[in-house]
């Protein structure tokens, strides 16, 4: 059921069994009156064709008109209720230690002398403290196990409903799972919050929903786990108080010891009366201090018996629920994918909605591939437009680059080229007027003398 806070606007959600109740609002922290009847979310899925909050046991329904349902909130199957098992434990101990507080032993009766009640009221009596603790946790532990006890024998009550009756269909389809649901959701509302009916459900639901008989199985596997996890955790509390029952009595025991050993005196070796009645107080104490012990030893081992024999009992009714499920759920899950005995049309459906399956999976894939390579190809024409770009740029930035080189190389050249010919031009001017004025003139050429040596004619 959905509402909304009148103070905040702020959407809330509770159970049909709210309906009614004062709660406070998570947003303001006002306090808000749950409405009785069903909001307008409801009446919109009614709009839709949807028919209320249970739907009728007759009939069969398609996906479009599946009923709106509220499913209810399921209760721990295992674990009960600690503080009320506290309770009654202290209760329980508060009763037994004020029964046998009037048999009380005097202490000038001797421990041989005692009757039965007396010798349990001393033990109860001589270590208090532990003793206490140790009654304690032992009813508070057989609280538990008996609250437990309780839980699986309605579990097994259970169990003997017919959860999936065969007049409603030989076998579960997409067609009639709807009535399965509805009668699962009509079964009487003290048994219907159990493992085997809520696992029913799920499963039921859960075809409903995918129908795949392939699913179903995982997650009643599934569900099998949790359930068994649950149940192991809830021993937990009896498996400490089995552990603690006995570490206290050690305890008593060493607490006890501890003062007969400290009681002990010896400091008059020379009177033998003084020491024998010490040693009597000795043996006393350490007769005491075992008491302890012994409490502790025995309250555990009447706890092991019950807890181990319900752990027992609560193994045996999961594995009759998950025969169940096996063995008469699963079975009769249709969803299509096993036709035979020779139905043709059935086959045929099958082939036809295995391939129509297939080809929409192959069309979806062919169809991401072609996404992905035109992706591909649009990004490999727009790396190669910008890399052509690139290089073109590039090459245009070198020739321009190369060219203004060779302009400015060329223009030194002609410039000292223009150089030299200028002074060759004027070199050869120079050396026409030379000719010019030779030609005019004589020019005699005269033969040296020959030197003379030492041993030349004269």
């Amino acid at each position: 059921m959905k509402f909304k806070c009148p103070s905040c606007d702020m959407s809330l959600k509770a159970e049909p069994e709210m309906a009614g109740k004062v709660v406070r609002c998570p947003g303001c922290n006002t306090k808000l009156q749950i409405p009785e009847v069903v909001n307008e979310t409801t009446s919109a899925h009614s709009a839709n064709g949807m028919s209320g909050i249970q739907a009728s046991s007759q009939g069969s329904y398609s996906t479009a008109e599946r009923p709106y349902r509220v499913a209810w909130k399921e209760a721990d199957p295992t674990n009960p209720n600690g503080f009320v098992a506290f309770g009654i434990g202290l209760a329980i101990t508060l009763a037994i230690f004020g029964m046998v507080y009037p048999f009380i032993a005097p202490a000038t009766v001797p421990v041989a002398e005692y009757n039965s009640m007396q010798f349990f009221a001393n033990l109860l009596y001589k270590h208090f403290t532990i003793s206490f603790i140790n009654v304690l946790f032992f009813c508070w532990a057989m609280s538990i196990v008996y609250m437990k006890l309780q839980k699986l024998r309605h579990q097994k009550e259970a169990l003997l409903l017919d959860v999936l009756p065969i007049e409603l269909g030989q076998e579960i389809n997409s067609q009639n799972v709807g009535t399965f649901i509805d009668h699962v959701y009509n079964l009487p509302h003290r048994l219907r919050d159990s493992l085997m009916v809520n696992r029913i459900r799920k499963a039921l639901e859960l075809f409903e929903v995918k129908t795949n008989a392939g699913d179903v199985s995982h997650a009643m596997d599934s569900q099998s786990n949790i359930d068994s996890a649950r149940i192991g955790g809830s021993y937990i509390m009896l498996k400490a108080f089995l552990w603690a029952i006995p570490l206290l009595g050690f305890i008593g025991t060493v607490i006890g010891l501890s003062h007969a050993i400290g009681g002990m005196n010896f400091g008059k070796f020379e009177e033998l009366d003084g020491i024998m009645v010490s040693l009597g107080a000795v043996t006393s104490g350490l007769g005491t201090a075992f008491d302890a012990t012994l409490l502790a030893l025995v309250l555990a081992v009447i706890l092991n018996f019950p807890m181990n024999s319900l752990a027992k009992h609560e193994d045996e009714m999961l594995y009759n629920i998950d025969s169940f499920c096996n063995e008469v759920l699963l079975p009769r899950l249709n969803d299509g994918s096993g036709a035979g005995g020779g139905d043709t049309a059935a086959i045929a459906d099958s082939v036809i909605k295995g391939l129509s399956s297939a080809q929409k999976e192959f069309l979806t894939d062919l169809n991401e591939l072609s996404k992905r390579m035109n992706e591909y190809a649009t990004n490999l024409d727009r790396r190669s437009d910008a890399f052509q770009a690139a290089v073109t740029q590039e090459f245009v930035a070198n020739m321009t680059a190369m060219r203004g080189e060779v302009t400015a190389a060329l223009r030194d050249s002609v410039k000292t080229t223009s150089q030299h010919i200028g002074a060759l031009e004027t070199g050869i001017r120079s050396l026409n007027i030379a000719l010019k004025e030779l030609g005019q003139h004589q020019i005699v050429i005269q033969q040296a003398p020959k030197k003379k040596g030492w041993f030349g004619r004269g």
